[in-house]
C-alpha cells in the first residue's frame, strides 16, 4: 500500500487533491499537511513512500529542510506540484534532483497518472510542457557546447542524455536506459539543442558526437560514439 503526503499551504486545493488520491487509489493511504516543516518528523522516519510538495524552490530555507528530509529517507520520492508551468521551473525542479515536477494545471488524470509514474520509479514531467520547451523557447540565446570547461554547465542528467544522444540514441531508449519518462528527456533535449545551438535533432546528434569525443565525455563503459541515422527523429 502506497503512503503518499501532500503538503500545500492552501487548505482548499490540499484538501480537494487528498480526495481525487484516495477516490481514484482505495489502496493507497493519503494524509496531508501544512508545511513541510510541519511533516518532518514523520518525512525522516520514512513514513511515506511519496511527498508532493507544493513548494517553492526560490525559498532557500524550505529548500534546505527538503535537502534535509531527503537525506534522512533515501526511500521517499519527492515531486513538486505547483501552479507554475514554466520551463525554468521544471528544469530547477529536476536540476534539484527531484522525482517529478505536476503542474497544478493539469487534469485530475493526468496528476494520478504523474503520481503513479512516480510511485513505479520513473521521473516525472508533464508532456505538454515538454513539447512547449521544444516549440517556443525563452528568446534568449545560449551559448554554444564546445568545450569541457562547457560541458561543466550542464547538469549531471544533461551530460547523461549528451552522452546516450552521441551514440545515436532515440528519446523512447533514452528513456529507457535511464528509469525516466520520455516526457522528461524531451524537456532535457531541448535545454541541450539550445546549449548546442542545433537547429534540430539531427544536427544536434552530430555535434553532440563530435563534442563527446573531442572532450573525451564517455560513458562509463568506454563506448565509442556511433550515430544510428534511423533513430535520430524519434
Amino acid at each position: 500500500m502506497a503512503r503518499i503526503l501532500v503538503l500545500d499551504e492552501h487548505g482548499v486545493y490540499r484538501r480537494g487533491l487528498c480526495a481525487i488520491i484516495s477516490t481514484q487509489m482505495p489502496q493507497a493511504q493519503v494524509l496531508a499537511a501544512k508545511s513541510l516543516i510541519e511533516a518532518l518528523p514523520q518525512i525522516q522516519n520514512g513514513v511515506f513512500d511519496l511527498v508532493l510538495l507544493g513548494l517553492d524552490l526560490s525559498n532557500s530555507e524550505m529548500v534546505d529542510t527538503l535537502k534535509v528530509a531527503r537525506e534522512a529517507s533515501a526511500a521517499t520520492r519527492f515531486a513538486i506540484i505547483s501552479a507554475s508551468d514554466t520551463r525554468a521551473d521544471i528544469l530547477a525542479t529536476l536540476a534539484a534532483g527531484l522525482h517529478g515536477f505536476i503542474s497544478k494545471h493539469q487534469s485530475d488524470t493526468e496528476i494520478l497518472a504523474a503520481i503513479n509514474d512516480i510511485l513505479s520509479g520513473r521521473i516525472y514531467a508533464p508532456c505538454s510542457l515538454a513539447d512547449a520547451s521544444v516549440s517556443q523557447g525563452d528568446g534568449e540565446a545560449a551559448p554554444f557546447l564546445s568545450t569541457e570547461a562547457d560541458l561543466s554547465k550542464l547538469t549531471k542528467r544533461q551530460r547523461e542524455v549528451l552522452q546516450l544522444l552521441a551514440r545515436g540514441m532515440s528519446n523512447k531508449e533514452i528513456a529507457r536506459a535511464l528509469k525516466i519518462a520520455e516526457a522528461t528527456t524531451k524537456i532535457h533535449m531541448a535545454a541541450l539543442l539550445r546549449a548546442l545551438g542545433a537547429r534540430n535533432r539531427t544536427e544536434a546528434a552530430y555535434m553532440a558526437g563530435n563534442l563527446t569525443n573531442s572532450t573525451g565525455l564517455a560513458d562509463a563503459e568506454g563506448r565509442p560514439t556511433v550515430i544510428k541515422m534511423d533513430a535520430l527523429h524519434s
